[in-house]
């Protein structure tokens, strides 16, 4: 202990601990003291203290008390002590009391005191010794807790322990007092359960004892013991739910054995979920390594060793771990447990006894779920069976029970007893089996119960008849409750017994109505047979009641023995009892029944409400379940019309389907009108009730339901087969079929109707109280899903999909479950009853229905969690399980469309799954082809929508070892036969491409094929579930996780899985699936692909558009002071440009090629889905490159040739500048010569006689214009060069310069062709020749745009332009070629453009002439050369002004050029950031969108006929609209400005910097700008003769009048209008703007709709929105009334059409492709996506019908309620817009 000073309180009275020991010494404390005379005032002698009492000792201080002596001299006392380890003192004025602190416990200290006068003089010393009290033991804590024992631990106190004592107590009493020297002690042999006080005193050397430190502990029951060892505990008071025990996590999927007892559960449950008979061989690994593992490699004899290893108490016996989980769980994992043990053949609890509680429970709910069939003996003759509800089964019951030691094991007879000689199996845990001889620690007073049912073949049944076998566990001595219980609810009870007690109270105590049976073993420990016959005759035993098994006797004989006593019981017992029954025997009897809890028991009232009603199936649907009866199937019917048309015969398209949506809309007026029933009424009250008891409620259904089914399918099957003994019964029979369809009733039913209430509420106005209140239903039922209840996804009656219920209910799923919301879906495809749902069931422990006469109807998802430790493998969070109805099924076989429902089934489940599993049997070779077909359709649908399918292929009821290697040849077979079966689908999907199943999907024959051995081993009903089917079904399952694990592509969320099921199950509803699949999640995955390659692709062109700036500038620098280093000539350094754009080119076609590889590469975006679009964009990526190089090569060539052509100018202008300085200095010198002042006028008369005189000497040789249009005429040749010899007689014909003078109009020759043509244009039809017409005006009109372009920039004409539009006019010919031009049309349409372009080129090339005409330059600038003429003569300072020149002339003309150059970039960039820009179908989303709004005729006419125009204004207009206001440009402007004049700031000081005269510091500030600015070099040249500027001053003005410029120049962007802006720029944005998003061109061949492909290079093109073709210029040829059909819809239909591509033949719009094989035209989106152009068309009927000349349209109704609201959203949904 840490030594403190001691302190002194000066208090007569002390607050001390009382002791628990105090020693004698305390009384009489050891003390000298020596006899002195009494003080006398002021003399020498002081006195000693007086007696000295010790008024307390605590553990760190001791209190003394003294007397005080009466005199007045003042004293102070001195205590000094000291201990072995440390001294004190402590001075105190003299008092009675005195508290020595900071002391050692336990510790003996000597105190020497001496009293002190106020002189100084002493008294004698006065010595005690005192031990302070020792300190208890701290912190105390209990370590280790277990039901017999419990661990101490605690901190050594201070002082000298000898040792500690401690005390246990119970209830006051000492259990047990032991001493230890250490610190730690583990108190053994307590009882489980109690609660025990433990005190622990510390006791020094010297014998004090401390006061004890106490704390009281419990130690644990056996059962929590149990639980702790097996890591349940948590779920003893929180039940583990159904939903742990099936997630996917680590365990389920991996095969690591049990590694300590904690995972023992775990994999008893693991392997009982998947149905395996080895669920009971639990074993840790650890426990086998210490049994067997020491002695593996030990080579030497040890005895002892071998004697003491044979020890199984460290391992659990497998009644404890059952016993355990049915204790933690909750009422549907013992339903679950129950039910798979019942399949394995394991007995199931009856009564689950709780060793605490010595409460035991009725397993009645546990075993409710379980179903069994049998046959009889009396049914064996007519093959019929018996199938039913255990718990509801009236059977004999036969009991086995222990009394005392018995050497015989029960368990292990009952089995033998149960199996036959061909077949043994342990269904009751016994001593020889694994972990069977453990010591049970919680399981006795566990009663199991199993089932004998025979199968109806004498030579196989062990017994006749059906009987219930109950063993209960452990002595019956001990369990009397359950003793007492078994033999009031069995017909013979049978006790196994050793010896018997003469008394036997526990036998004779019984009232029950059970036979007694002794069953006893003379050859061990025999009993008295005084004491038997004792006993026998006080239970009036006979002779057959008792049975021994003789010394002499093998088991055999002895089982055959018991066998016989059992059968002649059940034989001839009348007691029967169901376990139903029994819960109220249990009742009396005290013990508990399992659906006593208040949310079963209610539920079940709410069930059995329901269900009571029932008494005709097929009366109680019509009545209670109406909705989903006949209206039901006939809206289906109707919609699946909607979209075939197969009935619409000659009828208007869009008439028909507007009347089938009213027809639709009156069933659902139908449905509204209906009340909802009582029963739905109750159904929906019940499962909105808590958690809990809503599962216990849909259980109750699920199995009242059943039973009713199951009664009403018996009675039918008999019926049936009565009247299938005579022939002539065949109408009763058929109406037996359809009643056996038809009566199949479960809780799907009640879901489907109200899913049909919820459907047909929507129909009502969003106000109406009635929709309102069932808005709760879809969150309802997403909640159930969320609880692992299957929901029906396809209504297998209807063969329809509720979409809208089923969208809403996963919508709410999604915000359950949000942001967790990621799936993978696993699908099973195959025969009817080939066990699917079976399978499903075994490999993930779900429950879909597998009960007889209950197959699949439709699809079933269920939804199963994914634990967070698989969840980053899988990267998902639940795996939806899909169940489906078997293809080819019986009842579906009479049908037409059988085949068609199959394929729309497969496809739907394919479409959705991320893995199908294909259910197929080899035997039958014909049904498999059938399947196989309908699959491969399936997959081969998937393939072409953009979605990669995986499927593995399952064989059942092959067991054979090599199945996988004699299977080999059946492999190849299947191989081989998915390839017939995909080359007859690619055919009838007219995808004739794909040749095998290999390019349909990744397939390989040894990794796809798994072998499944049969279900049961031996012949149900006693057969157990086979190991090696649980073990196949196992591997299967962990191969399915890894291909998931491994999938490239991303998990869907629940929103995308909605997407898909919708757009899957449109397509399907199509006859033509591929062509018909329309999916906002591809549509959204293009959209981006779309954008992204956009973004590089202007990243591409903005940095090319940059570099050829930089690069004319180079080149129009060339030959200038402003160029640094000089080339040789004009053509090296094109050469070295191109060479350089080839480098750049290359580096981003490579970057561009990169970007999308990388994209691809991505697993998020569902990128997989636009992989068929992969090599359109990289081949738009080279096209872009090509287009590219083509532009900036013409746009290089045509600046080097201007730049070279003006050369020879620049010479003559530089030498007429030389020229005229010359003679102005002279006329400087010779006025300067007179000596005399000359006035202005005088020095103006001097340099005007010169100006003429030099004007008359010079030789201006006039510049001569060039024959453009020859030159013209000779590309335009050469360009039809390769057409023949007719284009060259054709061409001549007429002159270039009299072509393209008046408009073009195409005409054809011969008289029919003309008066058809007449008869066409009469009648408004659009003939050959009109089309003819359009292709022209649309080319002539792009022509115009370029000649504009070029024109605008007002430079010298290239040859590079006549070419670019030359090529513009084969591009856009071979854009339209689908429509038959002839030569001529080729010859005259170019003729004709370049003719009127070759006059405005002329014009140009003229103007340009004009303008550089070296006279008019030098007249130009005459004026500012007078004024420098008088500025030299009268020697004034030009510095300011010639600073103010060169900036206003050189430097401010070429930043004005920069900016407007830099500017039309910056104008696009800008604009590409708004959505409306970023890709095609956003732009005609934004332009419809902005038609609607402003609602006018005339743009949509102009929309429609002018399509390319309209958008080129329109995206004018809307740029003009951006920047009208202009801050977005003056920014732009701004950072341009900003730029040059900080590089010409740099210039200037740069070339400040450098040496020489005026002319070099001009000429290095233009080569330092030459890179950057384009300086004119008339302007230079004019700026540098008769400038006499002092340098430095002209420096300084110059960066002045620099500084000035910025501000100049945004004035005058300011003012500029943004108009003028636009047509000054070299770059134009709505030119680029448009030809980045017009796209192809292509329009629809009915509806002319324009092509939405995003990319430019596509090899098919498709639209999002079709419109009525009226608005295309069709008519109805016999009315011409406009037509209202759409050709999304005319392509499903059976119409045909006829125009110019069918040389006006009838063909069918079904067969399009035939005509027009570039076309995809997909059916709408939905029925309401084309809304807007129906929208459009009714609003504007008559005016499009006066446009056209014909008739207005007959409008259907459905289309005039349209509002503009509606409009927009079909707008929003057929662009994918969100």
């Amino acid at each position: 202990m840490a030594e403190r000073e001691p302190t002194m309180e000066d208090s007569d009275s002390t607050d001390e601990e009382e002791f628990y020991d105090v020693p004698d010494s305390l009384d009489e404390p050891n003390r000298k003291e020596e006899e002195n005379p009494p003080p006398t005032p002021q003399s020498e002698y002081v006195p000693p203290p007086g007696e000295i009492t010790i008024l307390s000792i605590g553990q760190e201080s001791v209190s003394l008390g003294f007397s005080l002596s009466h005199n007045s001299v003042g004293y102070t006392l001195q205590l000094d002590y000291s201990c072995a380890t440390h001294s004190g003192s402590l001075i105190t004025k003299d008092s009675n009391t005195v508290k020595v602190e900071g002391l050692n416990p336990g510790t003996e200290y000597t105190f020497s005191i001496i009293r002190t006068a106020d002189n100084g003089n002493q008294s004698k010393a006065t010595s005690l010794s005192v031990t302070t009290e020792p300190s208890p033991p701290v912190q105390i804590s209990v370590d280790e807790i277990s039901s017999e024992s419990l661990s101490l631990s605690w901190d050594t106190p201070a002082g000298e322990v000898k040792s500690y004592i401690v005390t246990c107590c119970s209830e006051g009493d000492i259990v047990q007092e032991l001493a230890t020297d250490t610190n730690k002690l583990t108190l053994s042999n307590l009882m489980p359960g109690e609660c025990y006080s433990l005190q622990v005193s510390a006791q020094l050397q010297n014998g004090r004892i401390s006061k004890p430190a106490v704390t009281s502990a419990h130690t644990k029951t056996h059962l929590e013991m149990l639980l702790e060892d097996l890591g349940l505990e948590q779920h003893y008071k929180e039940k583990l739910p159904l939903s742990t025990v099936l997630q996917i996590d680590q365990k389920t999927i991996t095969d690591e054995p049990a590694k300590c007892n904690s995972d023992l559960p775990w994999y008893f449950l693991k392997k009982l979920m998947m149905v395996n008979v080895t669920a009971r061989d639990v074993k840790c690994t650890s426990v086998c390594g210490s049994n067997c593992g020491d002695t593996a490699g030990n080579t030497e004899l040890d005895i002892d060793n071998l004697f003491d290893s044979q020890n199984s108490d460290d391992m659990l016996n497998p009644l404890d771990i059952i016993t355990a989980l049915f204790l933690c769980s909750d009422g549907f994992v013992q339903q679950e447990m129950a039910l798979k043990m019942s399949m394995c053949q394991f007995s199931v609890p009856l009564l689950l006894p709780n060793c605490d509680t010595k409460q035991c429970t009725l397993m009645l709910w546990a075993m409710r779920d379980i179903v069994k069939k049998y046959r009889p003996q009396s049914l064996s003759e007519s093959k019929g069976f018996i199938e039913q509800r255990i718990v509801l089964s009236e059977l004999p019951m036969i009991s086995f029970v222990r009394l005392g030691r018995c050497s015989l094991s029960k368990s292990e007879i009952l089995n033998k007893l149960l199996s036959n000689s061909q077949q043994y199996h342990d269904t009751f845990v016994h001593h020889n089996m694994k972990c069977g001889d453990s010591p049970r620690r919680i399981s006795n007073g566990l009663a199991e119960i199993t089932w004998y049912l025979p199968c109806g073949n004498k030579n196989m049944d062990v017994f006749s008849e059906p009987v219930a076998i109950a063993n209960l566990r452990g002595d019956i001595a001990s369990f009397e409750t359950q003793f007492s219980f078994l033999c009031q609810t069995s017909a013979a009870v049978f006790v196994f017994f050793d010896n018997l007690d003469s008394e036997c109270k526990v036998l004779t105590n019984q009232h029950h109505k059970a036979q007694m049976f002794l069953v006893g073993n003379q050859q061990s420990n025999p009993s008295s047979k005084d004491v038997l016959k004792k006993v026998a005759t006080k239970l009036t035993l006979n002779n057959s009641n008792i049975l021994l098994k003789p010394k002499h006797m093998n088991d055999a004989d002895f089982i055959l023995n018991l066998r016989k006593t059992v059968s002649n019981v059940v034989e001839n017992s009348k007691m029967k009892m169901r376990i139903e029954q029994m819960a109220d025997i249990a009742h009396e009897l005290g013990i508990w029944v399992d659906e006593d809890s208040s949310e079963c028991q209610d539920a079940k009232k709410n069930a059995d409400a329901i269900t009571a009603e029932i008494h005709d199936i097929l009366n109680y649907k019509e009545d209670q379940l109406p909705l989903q009866g006949q209206i039901w199937k006939e809206l289906t019917c109707l919609e699946k019309e909607e979209f075939r048309l197969r009935n619409a015969g000659s009828q208007d398209i869009e008439k028909y389907k507007s009347d089938l949506q009213v027809q639709k809309t009156e069933l659902r007026k139908k449905q509204n009108s209906c009340d909802m029933s009582n029963a739905m009424t109750c159904f929906i009250n019940a499962i909105s009730s808590p958690g809990l008891e809503r599962c216990y409620f849909l259980k109750w259904m699920r199995m009242n339901l059943d039973n009713v089914s199951r009664e009403k399918l018996s009675g039918l099957r008999e019926q049936y087969k009565e009247k299938c003994k005579n022939s002539e019964n065949k109408e009763e029979i058929k109406d037996i079929d359809r009643q056996l369809s038809n009566s199949s009733l479960g809780t799907e039913h009640f879901f489907r109707e109200m899913g049909q209430i919820y459907e047909a509420s929507l129909s009502l106005p969003e106000t109406d109280p009635s929709r309102q209140q069932l808005q709760q239903l879809p969150k309802l039922c997403a909640e159930l899903l969320l609880d692992g209840f299957p929901v029906e996804l396809v209504d297998g009656d209807a063969s329809n999909i509720p979409l809208r219920w089923v969208s809403d209910v996963l919508s709410q799923l999604n915000d359950l479950v949000s942001p967790k919301s990621k799936i993978l879906v696993v699908t099973v495809l195959g025969v009817q009853s080939t066990g699917k749902s079976t399978l499903l069931n075994t490999m993930f422990g779900v429950q879909f229905a597998v009960s007889s006469g209950r197959c699949t109807r439709g699809a079933f998802m269920l939804l199963i969690r994914i634990d967070e430790d698989v969840r980053k493998e899988l990267n998902c969070d639940f795996m939806v399980i899909i169940d489906t109805e078997g293809l080819k099924s019986p009842e579906l076989a009479q049908l037409d469309n059988s085949h068609e429902h199959d394929n729309e089934l497969a496809t739907l489940v394919v479409g959705l799954s991320d893995i199908t599993i294909i259910n197929i049997a080899m035997e039958n070779s014909t049904e498999m082809k059938d399947i196989l077909q309908i699959v491969v359709h399936a997959f081969l649908r998937m393939t072409e929508v953009g979605k990669k399918p995986k499927c593995q292929f399952v064989h059942q009821n092959v067991s054979d070892v090599s199945a996988h290697e004699k299977n080999l040849r059946d492999r190849k077979l299947l191989l081989q036969q998915l390839n017939e079966m995909t080359q007859a689908a690619a055919k009838m999907e007219k995808k004739e491409e794909n040749k095998s199943f290999t390019d349909v999907m990744e397939y390989s024959p040894d990794t796809g094929n798994w072998y499944i051995p049969g279900l049961w081993n031996g012949n149900p009903p006693m057969a157990p579930v086979n190991a090696g089917y649980s073990e196949a079904v196992y591997e299967l399952k962990k191969n399915i996780i890894q291909i998931l694990g491994s999938c490239a592509s991303s998990a869907n969320n629940i929103s995308e899985f909605t997407e898909w099921m919708k757009s899957l199950w449109t397509a399907v509803k199509h006859e033509n699936f591929i062509f018909s699949f329309r999916n906002s999640l591809v549509a959204d995955a293009y959209m981006r692909l779309c954008t992204e390659f956009n973004k590089w692709e202007w990243e591409f062109r903005k940095y090319m558009y940059t570099w050829v700036t930089h690069a004319e500038t180079r080149i129009s620098n060339y030959g200038t002071f402003a160029v640094k280093s000089e080339m040789s000539d004009m053509r090296e350094l094109l050469t070295h440009l191109k060479s350089e754009a080839i480098t750049e080119l290359s580096k981003w076609e490579t970057k561009m090629l990169d970007n999308l590889t990388q994209y691809f590469k991505q697993t998020e975006g569902h990128v997989y889905l636009v992989e068929a679009y992969r090599e359109d964009f990289v081949n738009n990526a080279k096209s872009l490159r090509r287009e590219m190089q083509n532009s900036v090569f013409n746009q290089l060539t045509a600046a080097a040739d201007i730049r070279q052509g003006m050369t020879e100018l620049d010479r003559i202008k530089e030498n007429h500048t030389k020229e005229l300085e010359g003679r102005v200095r002279a006329l400087i010198d010779k006025c300067r010569e007179k000596k005399c002042e000359m006035t202005g006028q005088e020095l103006d008369k001097e340099f005007d006689r010169m100006w003429k005189e030099m004007l008359r000497e010079l030789h201006f040789k006039k510049q001569e214009p060039k024959n453009i249009i020859a030159k013209v005429d000779h590309y335009l040749r050469d360009n039809l060069a390769r057409k023949g010899s007719h284009v060259c007689g054709l061409l001549s014909e007429k002159s270039l310069k009299d072509c393209g003078v008046k408009p073009f109009t195409y005409t054809v020759e011969g008289f029919y062709k003309q008066l058809k043509h007449k008869v066409s244009r009469f009648f408004n039809i659009e003939d050959h020749v009109m089309a003819v017409q359009k292709i022209a005006d649309s080319i002539i009109m792009t022509c115009t745009q370029l000649v504009t372009e070029k024109i605008e920039r007002k430079n010298n004409y290239h040859d590079t332009y006549i070419q670019e539009i030359l090529h513009a006019i084969d591009e856009k010919l071979q854009i339209h070629q689908e429509v038959d031009t002839k030569i001529e049309f080729e010859v005259f349409l170019k003729q004709h453009i370049c003719g009127f372009a070759a006059r405005e080129f002329q014009k140009m090339h003229e103007d340009f002439i004009q303008v550089n005409d070296p006279y008019r330059c030098l007249d130009q600038n005459k004026e500012k050369f007078r004024a420098d003429f008088k500025d030299v003569f009268n020697k004034r300072d030009q510095c300011q002004k010639k600073a103010e020149e060169f900036t206003e002339r050189c430097l401010r003309p070429a930043v004005e050029v920069f900016v407007n150059r830099s500017l039309g970039p910056d104008i696009i960039g800008e604009m590409l950031t708004s959505d409306q820009f970023s890709t095609r179908m956003y732009l005609q989303y934004s332009i419809l969108l902005d038609l609607l709004s402003r609602d006018d005729f005339e743009n949509y006419q102009s929309y429609i006929l002018s399509h390319e125009e309209f958008v080129k204004k329109w995206i004018h207009d809307q740029i003009v609209e951006r920047f009208s206001k202009g801050s977005t440009t003056l920014k732009f402007e701004d950072q341009h400005i900003e730029s040059t004049i900080n590089s010409i700031n740099g210039a200037i000081n740069k070339a400040k910097g450098k040496s020489g005269n005026f002319k070099t510091f001009v000429k290095g500030i233009c080569q330092e700008l030459g890179d950057k600015l384009v300086l004119s070099q008339g302007a230079l040249g004019a700026f540098m003769i008769l400038n006499d500027s002092d340098l430095e001053q002209f420096a300084h003005w110059l960066t002045e009048c620099v500084k000035d410029m910025p501000q100049g120049l945004r004035q005058k962007f300011k003012v500029t209008n943004i108009q003028t802006k636009l047509n000054s720029l070299h770059v134009k944005p709505q030119s680029v703007l448009f030809s980045r998003l017009i796209g192809c061109g292509k329009q629809c061949p009915f509806c002319k709709a324009p092509c939405d492909a995003g990319e430019k290079v596509h090899t098919e093109h498709w639209t999002s929105l079709h419109r009525p073709e009226g608005l295309g210029r069709y008519r109805w040829d016999r009315t011409k009334k406009l037509m209202t059909d759409i050709c999304s819809s005319l392509v499903t239909s059976d119409a045909h059409f006829c125009c110019i591509a069918t040389n006006f033949d009838w063909h069918p719009y079904k067969q399009y492709r035939e005509i027009f094989p570039e076309w995809k035209i997909a059916p709408d989106v939905s029925l309401q996506a084309s809304d807007y152009w129906k929208y459009v068309m009714a609003k504007f009927n008559t005016k499009f019908a006066e446009a056209y000349d014909a008739k207005p349209a007959h409008i259907p109704a459905s289309w005039k309620a349209i509002t503009p609201k509606q409009a927009e959203a079909s707008l929003k949904e057929s662009f994918h817009i969100q």
